[in-house]
């Protein structure tokens, strides 16, 4: 594994979640892990909302699919650009492609899980906040 795998993960600047939140209609753990996944997928392959490319794996609907507004948001990839895509999964991970490089962030299956038990918008936004300080590598499992 490169020695970037073990780096922490980029914080979230209040503008870009007021952006995210915005856009999405609230905050939700689901878009707050796809703004951190953006933001990495930046820090590692640097941001260019053109050459990017985001491949989403996931339930094809709320709350799962939420994570998708989070990555739109923090790489700029969208629909209208056909640069991001969501394929049907059972579990909760991204692809980031940019120049030939590549890396793969898969939510811990342990979090997932709790993730799921999540039972309000209330919950679901403190859970966000608890998530936003979090080390990457403590949420997903990255893959070159």
């Amino acid at each position: 594994m490169r020695s970037w795998v073990i780096s922490m993960s980029p914080p979230i600047p209040s503008k870009l979640l007021d952006e995210a939140i915005s856009l999405h209609g609230h905050l939700g753990a689901f878009l707050l892990l796809g703004l951190k996944a953006g933001l990495y997928a930046n820090k590692i392959l640097g941001r260019n909302s053109f050459r990017m490319r985001a491949i989403v794996e996931t339930e094809p609907f709320p709350p799962l699919s939420c994570f998708v507004d989070g990555v739109q948001v923090a790489t700029g990839c969208t629909m209208g650009k056909r640069n991001i895509e969501l394929r049907k999964g059972r579990s909760l991970s991204v692809t980031f492609t940019r120049n030939g490089e590549r890396i793969r962030l898969c939510l811990k299956n342990g979090l997932l899980k709790s993730l799921r038990e999540i039972s309000s918008k209330e919950e679901s936004e403190n859970m966000a906040m608890t998530l936003a300080d979090r080390p990457i590598q403590d949420l997903f499992i990255v893959e070159e």
